[in-house]
């Protein structure tokens, strides 16, 4: 018996142009879409009258993308999932994943050039859109974020066993790639302004936080989102632990006063959390 599935287009790539008299908007998007529904005669039976072919949902993505601004990504992806659940009856999901790539405009003297960008910021802008004949789920989020701070951080009173070699420390750098993703209550508003806020409260409550650990800031991250903006429910963190190690220049006749370190790729610590809204609030 059949069970679970689902079918879609992937890494679907396209960069819209939208040409002011004084400036150019540059938007780099990668799409995903996905359909659950009625499809148990294409896997058990080889008929494929139900399928909308993945080559059909990639040029509707460019369609709809000629036709919308593309500001709010997370309005894109429900244009994609209202059309295709009105134009496939047999469809009763669709999930639209969207990614967006961030380009900065390159400084000419102190203006902000018109027509010039800069892409060297690992970070992107992701939305996800979980369209069903039931409900619509909307989520916001940010991906590979760089953070690091070199003081207010430490890592103490740790559990040990005979294993444990690792010190304590009062002082170190703490350094993450952060992934989050937010929940939002109702599936409208502004979500450029609204993303703007919930990323500076990430960044605002990382700086500030005293961390006794990745978990303890993670959690005030979470609760600072949730205070300011009262349109998301829950957001979802992820913060690998970018490890900063002390170099031992003892070899050298040189002290190492907590001032040279040799960053490392793997192993390291991956610190995972979702904070919620108190449901009464």
């Amino acid at each position: 018996m059949l069970g679970s599935n689902r079918y879609g287009k992937s890494d679907i790539r396209v960069v819209k142009l939208v040409r002011h008299p004084d400036r150019h908007d540059l938007k780099d998007l990668t799409v995903a879409v996905a359909f659950e529904g009625a499809f148990d005669v294409v896997h058990t039976a080889g008929d494929n009258s139900p399928v909308l072919p993945t080559d059909t949902m990639k040029n509707t993505v460019y369609a709809l993308a000629k036709q919308h601004t593309l500001e709010h990504i997370e309005a894109f992806g429900l244009a994609l999932g209202a059309h295709f659940l009105e134009e496939n009856p047999h469809v009763s999901r669709v999930v639209v994943e969207i990614r967006e790539r961030m380009w900065e405009r390159v400084e000419v003297g102190t203006q902000p050039a018109p027509s010039t960008f800069l892409g060297s910021c690992s970070e992107t802008r992701t939305a996800s859109v979980d369209y069903s004949r039931e409900r619509v789920s909307m989520r916001s989020g940010l991906d590979d974020l760089l953070l690091l701070k070199s003081s207010g951080s430490a890592f103490s009173g740790f559990l040990r066993d005979r294993y444990t070699t690792l010190a304590d420390t009062e002082d170190r750098i703490l350094a993450t790639a952060l992934t989050a993703s937010w929940l939002y209550r109702e599936s409208g508003g502004n979500f450029t302004r609204l993303w703007g806020e919930v990323r500076q409260a990430l960044l605002d409550s990382f700086s500030a936080h005293d961390s006794r650990s990745v978990q303890h800031t993670m959690y005030a991250m979470g609760e600072a989102v949730l205070e300011l903006c009262r349109e998301v429910e829950e957001i979802r963190l992820t913060m690998p632990n970018k490890h900063h190690l002390p170099v031992d220049l003892s070899p050298f006749g040189l002290p190492n006063e907590n001032d040279v370190f040799v960053p490392t790729e793997a192993p390291y610590g991956l610190i995972e959390a979702t904070v919620t809204r108190n449901r009464n609030v």
